[in-house]
């Protein structure tokens, strides 16, 4: 667990009243706290989790799938605070007692990656985009996949996900030419895979 500083806001994106550290102002840092999910969390993230599909992912799926998305549903899928080393781990951004973004990393399951570690996930509050808590977020995921040994890292990327795919390749991350299919919905899909050396 540790706390992160992260460089002064600018103006809110939007006219709705921020929901995170209301006594902040332009031209003052702020800290986010980074630390492994529990159980508890569950629903907040999942309730992150599918804000956060409903904006990426707009476009590219299916609008009626991504608007009856449940968190609910979501919450019973995560296996937080599981012991197992070869089980994902999630990392969460909190400010105050909101959480605003998470990660998780684990083992690659790839053929080709079986000795990578990999970014399974990382999401953050659409109303905190651009602030630094994807960056604090994955900066921490590779100094732990570093910390278990791994030497390099994986992820996959849904093909057209432009932003998604700028963040990465800002942060060292490169395409290797793999490409997967996959059905979410219905709908076809194909997701394209980056690596980088770690940490």
């Amino acid at each position: 667990m540790r706390r992160i500083a992260l460089p002064p806001r600018h103006a809110p994106r939007s006219t709705r009243a921020p929901r995170l550290s209301p006594g902040a102002v332009s031209g003052d840092t702020w800290t986010v706290l980074l630390r492994l999910a529990q159980p508890d969390d569950a629903i907040a993230v999942a309730e992150l989790h599918v804000r956060s599909w409903q904006v990426a992912y707009r476009g590219l799926l299916f609008d009626d799938y991504l608007d009856a998305l449940q968190p609910e549903v979501w919450a019973q899928r995560y296996t937080f605070a599981d012991p197992d080393p070869l089980k994902p781990a999630t990392i969460l951004a909190q400010e105050r007692d909101v959480i605003c973004g998470f990660a998780t990393i684990g083992p690659s399951g790839g053929e080709d990656t079986d000795s990578a570690g990999e970014l399974l996930a990382l999401y953050v509050d659409p109303e905190r985009h651009g602030v630094g808590v994807g960056r604090a977020l994955i900066h921490e995921a590779r100094a732990r996949l570093a910390r278990q040994g791994f030497r390099e890292a994986c992820l996959w990327v849904l093909l057209g996900n432009e932003r998604a795919e700028r963040f990465y390749r800002i942060d060292g991350w490169s395409p290797d030419g793999a490409r997967r299919p996959a059905m979410v919905a219905g709908f076809s899909v194909e997701d394209i895979r980056y690596r980088r050396p770690l940490p």
